[in-house]
């Protein structure tokens, strides 16, 4: 079994990185697929607290999941597999930083996945010495793929099957071993 693993942003999914974490126990070597960041605050901006269950935004007011009680209990989650945390409209329309926070909306909401602890373990390895390393062989492989795609014109797969697959990649890989080695 593999202790870590290189692939590009498509693995970086909140639901792709719980599985490699959690179930497959490896390194995830791999960039988060991250929303833009539209306003001056990010979610970075807030501090969260897991024993109340509760954001705090940077002019120190409350974010909750849920406001008030419901006499069956809910879970919070939302069908995208997220939970919302919001802020009250009392409390964002006084503050001074409503402008830089949520311009153009009532108030502020921050949004976690349910698997954000994979998440964290990404962001926490990211600055790591053998995660730097494993950018650096990335893209030595994805350099490869794209001279292979471009310049010997392989943009697919000709042969049917997953030994043709196999011989086709196998003979063009050959190939571009053999123009490497020419050069030395």
């Amino acid at each position: 079994m593999p202790h870590r693993l290189m692939g590009d942003k498509a693995y970086g999914t909140a639901n792709m990185l719980q599985w490699i974490v959690e179930e497959k126990q490896i390194a995830p070597h791999v960039s988060l697929w991250e929303k833009k960041h539209r306003d001056k605050f990010n979610r970075s901006d807030f501090a969260f607290d897991p024993t109340a269950d509760t954001f705090t935004c940077p002019a120190g007011k409350l974010l909750k999941n849920q406001w008030r009680a419901y006499k069956a209990k809910r879970s919070g989650v939302t069908k995208a597999g997220t939970r919302i945390y919001r802020a009250r409209e009392v409390d964002c329309s006084v503050c001074p930083l409503k402008d830089q926070c949520c311009p153009g909306q009532r108030f502020r909401k921050v949004t976690t996945s349910v698997h954000e602890a994979a998440r964290e373990e990404v962001r926490r390895i990211r600055h790591t010495p053998e995660y730097i390393q494993s950018r650096k062989d990335r893209k030595k492989v994805e350099m490869a793929f794209a001279h292979l795609k471009r310049i010997l014109g392989i943009d697919r797969l000709r042969l049917r099957g997953p030994t043709g697959a196999q011989d086709e990649f196998t003979l063009a890989a050959t190939v571009q071993n053999l123009r490497k080695l020419a050069r030395y």
